[in-house]
Parts: structure tokens; sequence; C-alpha cells
């Protein structure tokens, strides 16, 4: 009962955070035309900010040092942070094209790589590294597709932006590779 009960109050702060962090934009249109925001657009940031700190939370409090902590944490925020600007402004060219489309296979490198994984770190170091991979494959692929000349877009900036998420999360299964590492030391010393 008491685990139902935190388990409650869990998803409750995640929504209140959730709730307060969507006031800001809500806030900023009443005093700007900058900001202008739809219904839709609030709808799908409040998904993305629920589910991700959802996922944090329920991720991290299991966490058994500080280390896999950060790991998780910089797996879920730079998951948060692809999304969040591929929705804003595209990461290939400005605006919506068929080559912002190709980062749903990233995404689903990243389902199934964690799941797949159980959220050991030996699973999570090669799903993150799998990813970064994958990010750099993309770039490849938009460069072949000439996805350079989509307008707001250049060579530079495909690979300066891919380069990007990849080395983030080549940072998150590098840390995950340290508690491999660490833990191998252990069963062995």
């Amino acid at each position: 009962m008491k685990q139902k009960i935190h388990f409650f109050q869990t998803i409750l702060g995640v929504a209140v955070a959730t709730g307060l962090l969507l006031l800001i934009p809500l806030v900023a249109m009443q005093f700007t035309t900058e900001v202008n925001w739809s219904v839709g657009d609030f709808l799908v940031m409040g998904i993305l900010l629920f589910s991700t700190g959802l996922a944090f939370v329920l991720l991290t409090r299991y966490a058994p040092n500080f280390i896999y902590w950060v790991a998780i944490a910089s797996a879920i925020g730079s998951t948060f942070l692809l999304i969040w600007v591929n929705l804003a402004v595209g990461l290939i060219g400005s605006g919506p094209n068929p080559g912002n489309l190709m980062y749903l296979g990233v995404l689903a490198v990243i389902i199934i790589g964690t799941y797949l994984s159980r959220f050991t770190p030996r699973g999570m170091e090669r799903a993150m590294l799998a990813v970064a991979a994958s990010l750099v494959l993309l770039a490849i692929v938009a460069l072949l597709m000439n996805m350079q000349y989509y307008p707001g877009s250049s060579v530079k900036e495909i690979i300066l932006v891919n380069a990007f998420f990849a080395a983030l999360f080549a940072i998150s299964g590098l840390l995950f590779r340290y508690l491999v590492l660490e833990s191998s030391e252990k069963s062995q010393g």
C-alpha cells in the first residue's frame, strides 16, 4: 500500500512540475507575440515533459550509485533534447521536411536498445553507442540524399548537429562503460 501511495505521489509531482513548466510559455504569450503556441503545442510539450520527467524519476530512483544516475540522466536528457529540437525547428533544414522523419529511426534505436538492455550497464552501454552510431549513419544518408540543399540546411549543419547528438549519446554510453569496468574490477578483487 505504501508503494502505491509513493508511486501516486511521484506521478503527481511530475504532473505538477510539467504544469509549472508549461506556465512559462503561457505567461510569455500574454506579454509578447514572439511566443505563439497552439493547444497542440501545449499538448505535445506536456506529453514530452511528463514522459521525460516520469522516466527520469522512475529510472533514477533505484540507481545503485551516482555514476549510474548521471548516465541515465544523460541518456534521458539527450533523448528529450533530440525530440524537442526536431519538433521545434527540425534538425535537417528549417521546418517540416522528410529528412527530419529519419530521426524516428533513431528514436526506435533508443527505445528498442533500452528495452533489450534491461537497464543493465553493459546493455545500456551498447544501446547508447548504437544510438550514437545511428546518428552518424543518419548524417551520411542525409548527405548522400543531398539534404544539404534543403532550405536552411548545409553540409556543415548536418554534420555538426548529428555530431553533437552522437557525442551526447556516446558520453552516456561511456558512463555506462565505466560502470561495467567498475563492476568487473570489484568482482575480480
